[in-house]
């Protein structure tokens, strides 16, 4: 037997305590490791931004997902092929290498060739320290060095053998591999399952070795394996996992410099994957790719600059390792695509949509609006091709849909932002609106279900009879609220383009659809039978108009049964989330919604109750509006409040400092825009703006060149003093509590003083944020009178007046009246 021993790896691109330096340098502030235990999920290795090579030890510890934990798993082999933050199954870790000092007895068949019985224990302390197993990458090629110990007896032949499965062990049948006796040259491919999807893919690999002479090479088989065959192709076998099956080479000494393995990966042919690696990595050069990947990652996170003083690095770590991870995945898997023939670009591993709406995307409007333009481009030449829009995408696979068509949002979010470069709005309309009208067969994995009872009741039913597309016949309560918004953002893109006033008309209509499944007397109580005080909320509803009750503290983070929520044929009518928090998801009316609940008051009320009652989850992505949506009451310091109590509690810069897994970044890009001061209301051209966790962040576009700055004045390092007391931009007082994108790309000055007590600032009516309603029953601050949205334009409320200390209901104005007016309004440009 192999005598068991530990393992060293070196598992970074970065070096980032001590190859960076400079004050200007933010990658040295960069720690891929936060994420990687307690669930983060996190890719961990070496990887360009959004390149498809991924280079990683995978481990067998519970959650690796993303390859590798700091869990103390087992290193079972060093892969290409990885994903970063994602749930469910473990996702790719393709086409491994694991690498033998010499078989016990220099016997071949004395080495372990099956995965499950050759991994072996990782050093702890040698991660991100020691090298022994180094890995850097190009855009679709791994270079990896293996540095084995001497044996002190002169026998030692090294090995590295290559295997055909992945992760998760979804290979399927007829795996191939081919071995040239020359060269040692490895090729070959593998079918595989996606982690999140339906269908199958099949990739491809071109490995090569150089830095010692070849002693023999072959292929492996089970347990076994001979130098006399040269190629395999091996089939699943019967028994739910697949037969252990790759290839080997062995070298004649142990060079002190290590062993050099180049791996191109590809979705196309091994000859592509050749190509790739023959072009990338044409020498050999471990140190020049290294640092051209180092300043690969340089030039990515230099927009953003902070003024540090009196700031912890933890703090600075925090931030930009939640910048570095948003650009991690989506993968650039462009001429990788095999599917169809386009000019296109092509990119992958959305993980999903449902969650990188959210601020994710929004992030890189800012950060880098060049590659969020090519993957809009990508989703629209993905529905030209296969007819929908993706909502989850991965391995050339269609993922399943969680809720309402999100990329919608990421459209019309990237079209009112300004993202124009070679993006076909045109037929990126055609598309979001074949979502909203068209129903397709299999809707969970692409579109919406349920249509026809959508456009003829209002509302998604429980328990719908839909005979035209079949999906998960849950969640019929988030995803009336999820298509409401969804049609909400088709009506703002049917309005920017212009002629379509009946399409505008039609889903601001439909926008209001979540009206139709609240429950005005639903009551809700704690486990042990306590009232909670709060009456009203979401329920789903039959066909014939009554009600399907479910307990509103079902599938939240108290729900004491565990109940599921997520895609099985038995579980709720919410996707991940209970109806206290989607009670809260009506992001284009919030003026809506306020009202609904009673009023400012009272709506904050029913938001710090989730908070404070640990209702809500932080580290799911539902959870991250209502850390600030405080600002559409009125109150805009409490988000300032929520932020801070959520990091660096939650998000900490250690491994385990994620409260849940990244989801491709989404987690990242929560804490980089919440400490930057200005979070998202995604699918709108809004940033609510609260004080950075730092004296100033300076942002430099990369469209315009122009920098814009947000600062504070009297910055308080201890974070007692959160609380905005005034505001000027570009010099003159600013006292809205949001602003609009123009701020990156015009470079502007934010300046905001601070003070230790809550203030009048951003509170008046006039100061919140747009709402598709008018604003309603808000009492004076500090005697100044309500100033309605766009009081000259006649597109604000109508008078509000108070009766006996009640707020009046949004409902004074009879809907199709209110409709047609606001309707009007977003034609003139005034919503």
């Amino acid at each position: 037997m192999i005598p068991k021993m530990q393992i060293l790896i070196f598992l970074t691109i970065l070096s980032i305590r001590t190859l960076a330096q400079g004050t200007s340098d933010n990658l040295k502030y960069v720690d891929p490791l936060i994420g990687s235990a307690n669930g983060g999920n996190v890719f961990p290795g070496a990887t360009l931004p959004y390149g498809m090579a991924k280079a990683v030890a995978d481990v067998d510890s519970g959650s690796r997902q993303g390859g590798f934990t700091t869990e103390n798993g087992n290193v079972t082999g060093f892969s290409t092929l990885h994903d970063s933050g994602t749930g469910g199954s473990p996702s790719l870790g393709n086409f491994a290498f694991f690498p033998y000092a010499s078989c016990p007895g220099d016997e071949l068949n004395r080495c372990i060739f099956p995965k499950i019985s050759r991994k072996i224990p990782y050093r702890a302390e040698s991660v991100s320290a020691i090298p022994a197993a180094e890995m850097t990458t190009t855009q679709h090629t791994s270079l990896f060095r293996f540095r084995f110990p001497s044996s002190g007896n002169g026998t030692q032949s090294p090995l590295i053998l290559l295997d055909l499965t992945d992760l998760n062990d979804s290979r399927q049948d007829n795996a191939t591999i081919s071995v040239d006796a020359n060269t040692g040259r490895m090729t070959g491919s593998a079918r595989f399952l996606p982690s999140f999807g339906s269908g199958t893919w099949v990739g491809y690999f071109c490995a090569d070795f150089t830095n010692a002479n070849i002693r023999d090479n072959g292929i492996f088989a089970n347990s076994r394996a001979s130098a006399d065959v040269k190629t395999l192709t091996i089939s699943r076998s019967i028994n739910g996992y697949p037969l252990p099956g790759g290839g080997f080479i062995r070298f004649t000494s142990n060079p002190p410099d290590g062993i050099l393995a180049r791996i191109g990966v590809s979705l196309v042919s091994s000859e592509q994957a050749c190509a790739s690696a023959e072009a990338e990595i044409p020498g050999f050069d471990f140190d020049e790719v290294h640092q051209t990947a180092e300043n690969a990652w340089r030039e990515k996170l230099s927009p953003i600059t902070l003024s540090t003083a009196g700031v912890g690095e933890s703090l600075i770590t925090n931030f930009y390792s939640g910048i570095y991870r948003t650009m991690v995945n989506p993968q650039n898997y462009t001429g990788e695509n095999p599917l169809w023939q386009s000019d296109e670009p092509y990119f992958d591993s959305f993980y999903c949509l449902w969650d990188s709406f959210r601020s994710q995307l929004p992030f890189l409007t800012i950060l880098d609006p060049t590659s969020l333009t090519e993957m809009i481009r990508s989703l629209i030449d993905t529905y030209d091709h296969e007819g929908w829009l993706p909502d989850c995408r991965m391995s050339l696979c269609k993922g399943f849909t969680q809720g309402g068509s999100n990329a919608d949002i990421v459209l019309v979010d990237g079209y009112i932002k300004g993202l124009s470069d070679g993006i076909n709005w045109q037929k990126g309309y055609e598309a979001v609106v074949k979502d909203a009208e068209v129903e397709p067969y299999d809707w969970s994995n692409e579109g919406r279900g349920g249509l026809d009872s959508w456009k003829s009741l209002g509302y998604i039913p429980t328990e719908d009879f839909d005979y035209k597309g079949f999906g998960t016949m849950t969640r019929s309560i988030s995803r009336t609220l999820e298509y409401s918004y969804n049609d909400f953002c088709i009506a703002q893109l049917a309005n920017e383009l212009g002629g379509k006033e009946s399409d505008v008309e039609k889903y601001l209509e439909r926008s209001n659809n979540w009206r139709n499944v609240f429950k005005a007397d639903q009551k809700s109580f704690l486990f042990n039978g306590t009232d909670t005080g709060f009456t009203g909320f979401f329920q789903g509803r039959y066909q014939n108009g009554t009600w399907h009750t479910q307990d509103p503290l079902r599938c939240s983070n108290i729900d004491q049964n565990q109940a599921g929520c997520s895609l099985t044929r038995n579980d709720a009518e919410t996707f991940e989330s209970s109806t206290w928090e989607y009670g809260f998801f009506v992001p284009g009316d919030q003026a809506a919604l306020i009202s609904l609940y009673g009023g400012p008051s009272s709506f904050i009320k029913r938001l710090n109750y989730i908070h404070d009652m640990n209702i809500t989850y932080i580290g799911n992505e539902p959870s991250f509006l209502t850390v600030f949506q405080y600002h559409y009451a009125g109150r805009p310091a409490l988000s300032a409040v929520r932020s801070h109590f959520y990091i660096p509690r939650y998000f900490s810069p250690t491994n385990a400092g994620l409260p849940g897994n990244d989801d491709s970044g989404a987690m990242g890009s929560f804490v980089a825009m919440a400490m930057m001061g200005l979070f998202p209301n995604p699918g709108q051209n809004v940033y609510l703006i609260m004080p950075p966790f730092f004296e100033s962040v300076s942002i430099k576009s990369p469209l315009t060149g122009k920098t814009a700055v947000i600062r504070n004045i009297n910055f308080d390092p201890n974070y007692e003093a959160i609380y905005i007391q005034s505001a000027t931009l570009n010099g003159e007082p600013y006292p809205k509590n949001w602003i609009d994108h123009s701020f990156f790309t015009e470079g502007k000055e934010l300046v905001l003083t601070l003070g230790r007590n809550e203030s009048s600032w951003g509170t008046r009516v006039v100061d919140l944020p747009p709402s598709l309603s008018e604003y309603m029953g808000f009492p004076g601050t500090n005697g100044t009178p309500l100033s309605p949205h766009k009081l000259s334009s006649g597109c604000g409320p109508e008078p509000v007046t108070e009766r006996s200390g009640q707020y009046l209901e949004l409902m004074t104005n009879t809907f199709t009246t209110r409709l047609h007016r606001l309707s009007t309004c977003i034609a003139h440009g005034l919503f």
